[in-house]
């Protein structure tokens, strides 16, 4: 049997929104940024922090790949784009795991 390996991107990215008045801004904008990441890189994003607060997020965001290279540039662009919004970043986390198959 064929053994086939790839790799999985991990981002986490804290997002400070210092202009949203309430949840219902922080929803609208985070929906915005969720359906940009996937469209953009195929990313799978959720928000995994700071629900009930109007100006902060937590951001996971996923990437898949059989190429580690590949992946590292997509993990690139994708928190170039991430940075670049009319929001702030921080807390930053990245991580690469290599999935072997049996």
């Amino acid at each position: 049997m064929h053994q086939a390996d790839g790799f999985v991107g991990i981002l986490a990215a804290d997002i400070h929104f210092p202009e949203n008045g309430s949840l219902k801004d922080k929803r609208q904008r985070l929906r915005s940024l969720k359906t940009n990441l996937a469209n953009r890189f195929g990313a799978s994003v959720a928000e995994v922090g700071y629900h009930d607060l109007w100006q902060r997020s937590r951001l996971l965001l996923s990437l898949t790949s059989p190429s580690h290279g590949e992946l590292e540039r997509a993990l690139d662009l994708a928190f170039n784009y991430l940075d670049g919004g009319d929001y702030q970043v921080s807390g930053i986390h990245r991580e690469i795991i290599k999935v072997e198959a049996d």
